[in-house]
């Protein structure tokens, strides 16, 4: 059971602190932005939801997971729910997040401008990327593998070098993610949002180059 207090903490804080907050606030209408220093009971009473349902959505966010399986079948299948399902989901938000960011602030000098388009293109590349694992590399190896599967786990190894370098091209396009004084509820959200998809996709990368792959490749 979470210790969170959810219904006391201001929605702009909630915002920028738990990554994938706003995609609730926005599925409910909650305005995490210009109304972000109120509480959440506040901010839900005001537009008539139930500050249940949203507390369930927020508990209900991916978190990291501490315990990583072992087997590689059950490796597979969590690689798949904790990290292509959650990438998925993270990068709508966080291209909707970066455009609204390079929209209000383009003037301003520590804006993203360009990481819309950058992580347009990342979701693109890592959609495809996931697609190849899915339907070709994945179910090969939960067969039991075979010496064929050297040749696609080779192919994604060197795709993986490409994302390193794409993460490399976010964090500069968002000046290393460190915010500007004034930066608005959204901004904090973005970089927070960007930083977890950040870590997320690291982990992933580390899952699949050192724990997943060399098992097949030793065979």
């Amino acid at each position: 059971m979470s210790t969170v207090d959810w219904a006391a903490l201001p929605v702009g804080e909630i915002a920028a602190a738990h990554p994938g907050a706003t995609a609730v606030f926005r599925r409910f209408r909650i305005d995490f932005c210009c109304g972000g220093q109120r509480p959440l009971a506040e901010a839900c009473a005001a537009r008539g939801v139930s500050l249940d349902e949203v507390r369930q959505a927020l508990e209900q966010l991916p978190r990291a997971v501490a315990d990583v399986p072992q087997e590689p079948t059950e490796l597979i299948e969590h690689i798949l729910h904790r990290y292509h399902d959650v990438h998925r989901q993270q990068l709508p938000e966080l291209i909707r997040l970066a455009r609204k960011v390079e929209a209000v602030h383009d003037d301003h000098p520590q804006a993203p401008l360009g990481l819309a388009q950058s992580l347009e293109e990342t979701q693109d590349e890592l959609l495809a990327h996931m697609a190849k694992e899915e339907q070709v590399l994945f179910p090969l190896l939960a067969a039991g593998g075979a010496p064929m599967a050297r040749h696609p786990i080779a192919a994604m190894r060197l795709e993986h070098d490409d994302h390193a370098v794409r993460l490399d091209k976010l964090r500069t396009l968002a000046h290393g993610l460190v915010l500007p004084a004034e930066a608005c509820n959204s901004w904090r959200a973005l970089y927070s949002g960007l930083q977890q998809f950040i870590d997320d996709l690291m982990q992933h990368i580390h899952l699949e180059n050192n724990v997943l792959f060399p098992r097949f490749e030793r065979a």
